[in-house]
């Protein structure tokens, strides 16, 4: 009989359906993200792969269950001397590397709460999130020391920093600290809603707001894992994103639920995402396994590297049928999109295994979460009809609430139903068409327009990369359609604007199609790749 930690979450079924009805959600006491993340691994499994880190000179270093371990419990015994304790905020202000995943497990041994913190961050950016949560210690390198020492002095709360470089003037020594400190403690004894990180929001709609997560966090996402990466653990695999730790993306659809099924996590940065080195990377290390964001398909088709992965994974912004055929051509599987966002993640999701993907649509509601389209009064739709995306409660992925900002809070909710902010359609089979955000849609001769459908219209054209479209105002329509283009190669053209409206027309409809058409080098992006249509917009009324 195996003594390894049981990670089969799924029960077996032959349809999505049946999934869903046979799916029940473990009812745990007691849960805490370091415990089922490594030391459970630790106990059963010590020499058990756990991390491949390839570092860019190139140079590959393993890491074991047992020395993730003992080198989280030496940080976390060098925190506790220093006075970090349960409910403390500590921020990690790191790319993907092994002392991003050792700060994570210790903060949560000792009950304190994580904040990631994005390394392409300006001062600006993190010294509100610094002050906003309180934290009290960052850990970091010395690429962004220098960030952290032109602010420090406004962040009262913050007692200590601590350097994965040599130590330098202001900040301890990361390895330093740890050698210095017992490779044994005790785990938390934490609730599953107890606090365990708190997620910023990208700020597309306002101020980023800190999003606090419960350790069962972790839980709630393992069968949207599990299910876009079909069955979720099997032989052989292996898990990479170049997406950043830092956001909800990379944290908890790659980074955690990887250490926790037992499936070897790499890490690798990247100061810039490089599709060619991204195909590299993935016959380097012999990954099986994607989580790639849009934005990074979109780069990657542009590339002539091929890969042969077991599952791909993609969120964010829908693809489009051209970009799931190249997928199947170029990286060897169909790519199965999902949904969530920092407030409730990946709740919607496709499994090709059990069901064609349908192009355009997120997926259906990943077992055990309930979601529904709602009207303006709160209610369920009937299939076909837009709403706003809406998640139940009580949900294991739902945050706990926004931090200091209860108001925020009572907003992102009406009833049970907590509120994305997302329009979309879901039809008899449950699959969700993502239209737009409920700040995005386009008012234009009465009608209600998504721009997710023209964008992917437009980037079905095989000399552009990316588009926006934005509502900008008419005095006869309300809002007529726009559209920001990035083009291949070359600049755009008269005959290329119009090839461009006129597939539009054709391909959707005429009262879709966009008035006009703006070329432009680059689309101003989110950190976590979606689109800032906001800044389009302003972009917009200032050219007037």
């Amino acid at each position: 009989m195996s003594t390894l930690p049981d990670t089969d979450l799924l029960p077996p079924a032959d349809s999505w359906a049946e999934l869903r009805e046979k799916f029940r959600w473990p009812t745990p006491a007691r849960y805490n993200i370091a415990e089922e993340a490594c030391e459970r691994w630790a106990r059963a499994a010590p020499d058990r792969l756990a991390l491949t880190y390839l570092r860019p000179d190139g140079e590959q270093r393993d890491y074991s269950y047992i020395q993730l371990s003992r080198a989280s419990s030496r940080l976390a015994n060098a925190f506790a001397a220093r006075g970090i304790t349960r409910g403390d905020r500590v921020a990690v202000l790191l790319p993907q590397t092994p002392e991003t995943v050792l700060t994570h497990l210790a903060a949560y041994k000792l009950g304190a709460i994580v904040v990631p913190l994005f390394t392409l961050f300006g001062e600006d950016g993190l010294k509100y999130r610094l002050s906003h949560s309180g934290a009290r210690v960052v850990v970091t390198d010395r690429e962004n020391l220098a960030k952290l020492a032109s602010i420090r002095d406004e962040l009262p709360d913050l007692d200590f920093i601590y350097s994965i470089d040599e130590r330098e003037a202001g900040s301890f020594g990361f390895w330093q600290e740890l050698g210095k400190a017992a490779d044994a403690c005790p785990t938390a004894d934490t609730a599953p809603e107890d606090p365990a990180f708190l997620s910023y929001t990208s700020g597309t709609t306002g101020p980023p707001k800190g999003a606090l997560h419960a350790h069962r966090v972790l839980l709630g996402h393992l069968p949207g894992v599990m299910t876009h990466h079909e069955r979720l653990p099997q032989p052989g695999d292996r898990l990479w994103t170049p997406a950043d730790w830092a956001w909800m993306g990379g944290l908890t659809n790659v980074m955690l639920p990887a250490l926790t099924l037992g499936v070897p996590l790499v890490a690798h940065r990247m100061a810039k995402f490089d599709p060619d080195r991204a195909f590299w990377v993935l016959d380097r290390l012999k990954v099986r396994n994607c989580f790639l964001p849009p934005t990074a398909l979109k780069l990657m088709r542009r590339s002539t590297g091929r890969a042969s992965l077991r599952t791909v994974g993609s969120g964010g912004e829908a693809l489009g049928a051209e970009l799931l055929d190249w997928g199947r051509e170029h990286l060897g599987t169909t790519i199965n999109e999902f949904y969530g966002q920092t407030e409730c993640n990946l709740v919607l999701g496709n499994m090709a295994s059990m069901d064609a993907p349908r192009p355009g649509s997120t997926g259906r509601a990943v077992p055990g979460h309930e979601v529904a389209i709602l009207g303006a009064d709160g209610q369920p739709l009937p299939p076909g009809e837009e709403g706003e995306i809406a998640v139940r409660r009580p949900d294991p992925s739902m945050f706990l609430r926004y931090w200091e900002a209860p108001e925020k809070t009572a907003e992102k909710f009406r009833g049970d139903w907590m509120l994305t902010g997302d329009v979309a359609t879901m039809d008899e089979d449950g699959f969700v068409r993502f239209a737009s955000r409920t700040d995005d849609v386009i008012t234009s001769s009465g009608y209600r327009i998504g721009p997710t459908e023209i964008e992917e219209c437009l980037t079905g054209d095989a000399d552009v990369t990316m588009a926006g479209v934005i509502g900008v105002p008419d005095p006869v329509r309300t809002e007529a359609v726009q559209a920001y283009v990035v083009l291949k190669g070359g600049p755009g053209t008269p005959e290329k604007e119009a090839e461009l409206i006129a597939r539009v027309r054709a391909r959707i409809s005429p009262h879709v199609a966009p008035r006009r058409v703006i070329f432009v080098d680059a689309l101003p992006m989110t950190a976590t790749g979606k689109i800032l249509r906001r800044e389009l917009r302003d972009r917009a009324h200032e050219e007037g």
